[in-house]
């Protein structure tokens, strides 16, 4: 169990600074003080078509000095079937090797795009990226979203994670998707702390979600919203939450301002509200 208080376990969000390329997004999490970076498939993809070979992108990050608390899957492969199916959890195992040659142990993974299904298919296909994972000495995370149609509270994500009954696989939490969902503050303490494996945080806005929304990008910075912060990060440090708390943050009017100020002021405004528990 990591030890370190919650101050020192922060971590950047790539989707946060989502205009930035990652060799500059790597260099900016360092200087500003955040202790880790959760990156994303996509941000190897894009790497990839500037030019880079994958092994020059794990280079890339490992020179950085960064440590990656999280690596991202690519979505969908819940409800995937057939070819897609096979070509989806091929890229899974592809993300699993990155993980284990840049010593990050935590992969994630949001329910995808809309889909035809049900909790309990997706259960199964929770049990088979679990075994997928676990092959590489890795863990899943598997997160919720307050706009997908199937998996979509955390009440789901809880039957999902117990009918895939899988030691590998646990739950991401997000206080913007618990908020949204009226899940917020401390309406999570039932669940066990052994099966919260990440932790997602932004503040969420009291306006509504806007019409036709899949991919939420009005994220606000610690203390502009509505989140209860005493009450979420005084339960975390209650259950003796082991991981790092990742700064999710995607909202167009901070990707316009520059990115140093963005990563700094959520540093701080985080470390800010951390001191009062």
């Amino acid at each position: 169990m990591d030890r370190r208080p919650l101050q020192d376990r922060l971590s950047l969000h790539a989707w946060t600074l989502e205009t930035t390329p990652l060799a500059a997004l790597l260099r900016i999490a360092r200087e500003t003080g955040w202790n880790a970076v959760e990156l994303r498939h996509v941000d190897f993809q894009r790497a990839g078509e500037a030019g880079m070979s994958n092994d020059e992108v794990l280079s890339l990050i490992r020179e950085s000095g960064m440590k990656v608390s999280i690596l991202g899957v690519k979505y969908g492969w819940i409800f995937a079937r057939g070819e897609e199916r096979r070509r989806l959890f091929d890229e899974f195992a592809a993300t699993c090797a990155n993980a284990v040659a840049l010593g990050c142990d935590l992969l994630m993974s949001a329910p995808g795009p809309m889909a035809e299904g049900t909790i309990s298919e997706a259960a199964a296909s929770l049990r088979e990226a679990g075994d997928v994972a676990r092959a590489y000495g890795l863990r899943l995370a598997i997160e919720f979203s307050s706009v997908h149609n199937v998996i979509n509270s955390l009440e789901k994500a809880r039957e999902m994670v117990a009918l895939a009954g899988h030691p590998s696989c646990g739950l991401l939490l997000d206080t913007y998707h618990l908020e949204r969902t009226g899940a917020g503050g401390r309406a999570f303490e039932n669940v066990p702390p052994n099966d919260i494996f990440a932790f997602h945080y932004s503040d969420c806005p009291s306006t509504p979600l806007p019409p036709k929304t899949t991919r939420p990008v009005d994220r606000l910075l610690p203390g502009q919203g509505i989140v209860r912060w005493r009450e979420v990060f005084g339960l975390l440090t209650e259950k003796n939450y082991p991981g790092y708390l990742s700064y999710e943050g995607p909202n167009p009017a901070q990707w316009e301002r520059p990115p140093e100020a963005v990563a700094r002021e959520a540093a701080e405004a985080t470390r800010a509200l951390l001191s009062t528990l």
